[in-house]
């Protein structure tokens, strides 16, 4: 398993993938202790106006209510409009509800992270596989 910094790193490098910021310079790791709940911060456009914040948190058990609040709670110190919260688990529902509630959070769960990653090709390689087919014409007389 990764450590929380290169974790944070990974899904700052799988959202510059996904076209969020003009430039890999635009997408910063902020984490650490006292990181005020910010894990990344992305710059949309050249000057900055336009940012989303990231939260992530690679978890076992299922992220909560609380998580998703305290998150919310640190995108209003930052006046911000957009958030980002990805997992390697699971939300609860009540942390769903509580999202879709405020408008300006995004949860991603470890399924969907997974899915993202593979589809953008962040830490996986997408190879060609060869599958046999029988020719059923060949063998016709």
């Amino acid at each position: 398993m990764v450590s929380p910094k290169a974790f944070e790193t990974i899904v700052l490098d799988l959202l510059h993938s996904m076209g969020y910021g003009t430039s890999r310079e635009d997408v910063r790791r902020a984490g650490g202790s006292g990181d005020g709940g910010i894990d990344g911060i992305i710059s949309l456009d050249r000057l900055g106006l336009g940012k989303v914040y990231v939260q992530a948190k690679r978890w076992q058990g299922p992220v909560g209510r609380p998580e998703v609040q305290s998150f919310y709670g640190a995108l209003a110190g930052q006046r911000a409009t957009k958030g980002v919260f990805i997992t390697t688990s699971a939300f609860t529902s009540q942390a769903v509800d509580f999202a879709n509630s405020v408008e300006r959070i995004v949860l991603v769960d470890g399924n969907r992270l997974a899915n993202l990653m593979i589809e953008h090709e962040v830490g996986v390689t997408l190879r060609p596989v060869k599958v046999p087919k029988l020719d059923s014409d060949y063998f016709e007389e």
